[in-house]
């Protein structure tokens, strides 16, 4: 997990200078939409980033608004009124979306959106929306291979209680900027960092990698995927969390990206979510896995090595890595990260120990390649088998599906709660 370093030498000056910078640009965010002409003039600072593109899309509930950047910066976003609106900042010198402002997105969420350069280190996408609505989680991604930075927002319906006691709350937090500002020295503004832990759930196979498929045509990839979107969204919902999946339709990931997504991300724990079979068909039951080379029996081994072939079912080899490497890896693993996944798994299989079926022995070890990362607590989740019938007609029951996806959520949360809030 990832740790703060103490420098005690000038610590005082140093915290009271970026509270202040923090307040600053808070007051700004919230104080509106026009700027001093001064400010619109100015050059950009030297340095910030461009944002590249800002597109919204819809899902059933939510939308979603994405803005690719240049590189990864900082962000904030404020509830205003007349008209009822979100607005979403970043800190950026320049922008080139291709279509500032957009056209309306028949949603009973957002009627349009535009773009501006809001001050020369920010860049605004205002939501106008067709009702009350708030944002339910924000996080921004690192660059990945051909994708760049990305600033991801989920926006959810909201009661207008609660909309207007956002606006209230935001409009609390200017005034009180204000006066702080008044009573300090100006300094550089600065956006709020989200502090939220970081949650990779990473669904199974996907795309041509079907994983394990039950006698009546079922499939792992399908399974996984919609159980994850479900954990995910009961995370999203405690509050407490940002989480992102390493898929969200059926596409096909190498093991080594989806590795790589949770390390680049700085993920605070990272949960691959599989079915598998197995040629017994009375074997059953859930269990939770933490990385070992050596496994705990030898059905988990089979299982490592049929989720470690899925590269070379797409044509890929498994990366060759050096001896040391290798004992690199290893021996970061066998340290601080093994024993937060340890304890990640027990803590799940807690929760999951009273309303559902559990194998013998459920917290378990096998050498699983996805589970290598050396910096990111990590987990494989094996919700049953494909290959028997009782567990075949859980994992497509809706009422299973809830009360599990419920277990392994309370299940995180005591993971978080026991290691503290510094991640």
């Amino acid at each position: 997990m990832k740790h703060g370093v103490s420098i005690r030498v000038g610590l005082s000056l140093i915290l009271i200078l970026s509270v202040i910078r923090s307040l600053l640009f808070g007051f700004l965010a919230v104080l509106g939409t026009v700027l001093p002409a001064l400010a619109q003039d100015a050059a950009a600072p030297i340095g910030l980033p461009n944002v590249i593109d800002a597109r919204i899309t819809l899902g059933e509930d939510r939308a979603r608004l994405v803005i690719d950047l240049a590189a990864k910066t900082e962000f904030s976003f404020v509830s205003l009124t007349e008209p009822d609106r979100l607005a979403i900042d970043v800190r950026a010198g320049t922008f080139s979306v291709p279509e500032p402002t957009g056209e309306p997105t028949d949603t009973t969420i957002i009627s349009s959106y535009a773009v501006e350069q809001a001050a020369p280190d920010r860049v605004r996408t205002t939501l106008f929306l067709a009702g009350p609505a708030q944002v339910q989680q924000a996080y921004v991604l690192d660059p990945f291979e051909d994708q760049p930075a990305r600033l991801v927002v989920d926006i959810i319906p909201a009661d207008a209680a609660t909309f207007a006691a956002n606006v209230e709350k935001d409009r609390a937090a200017s005034a009180a900027v204000e006066t702080a500002a008044q009573s300090t020295p100006a300094g550089g503004s600065e956006l709020p960092v989200a502090t939220k832990p970081l949650v990779v759930i990473d669904p199974g196979h996907g795309g041509i990698d079907s994983g394990a498929e039950a006698a009546n045509g079922i499939k792992e990839k399908d399974i996984v995927l919609a159980f994850s979107k479900k954990l995910q969204q009961l995370l999203i919902a405690s509050g407490r969390f940002d989480v992102a999946l390493t898929r969200e339709d059926d596409t096909y990931l190498r093991l080594e990206e989806r590795v790589e997504l949770a390390r680049a991300n700085k993920a605070d724990i990272f949960i691959s979510i599989h079915a598998d079979s197995f040629q017994q068909p009375e074997i059953r039951g859930a269990s939770v896995y933490t990385r070992d080379e050596n496994a705990t029996d030898v059905l988990d081994k089979v299982l490592a090595d049929n989720e470690n072939k899925s590269d070379v079912i797409a044509g890929f080899a498994m990366p060759q890595m050096a001896p040391e490497v290798v004992d690199i890896l290893l021996d970061l693993m066998r340290r601080e990260m093994r024993v937060q996944s340890y304890v990640a798994a027990q803590a799940i299989v807690h929760q999951l120990e009273p309303s559902v079926a559990l194998r013998r022995f459920p917290v378990r070890q096998a050498d699983f390649f996805v589970l290598q990362a050396p910096d990111v607590p990590s987990v494989l989740i094996e919700l049953g088998f494909l290959s028997n019938l009782d567990d075949i007609t859980n994992l497509t029951q809706s009422d299973w599906q809830d009360r599990t996806s419920e277990a392994i959520a309370r299940g995180i949360s005591t993971y978080f709660d026991s290691v503290g809030p510094e991640q």
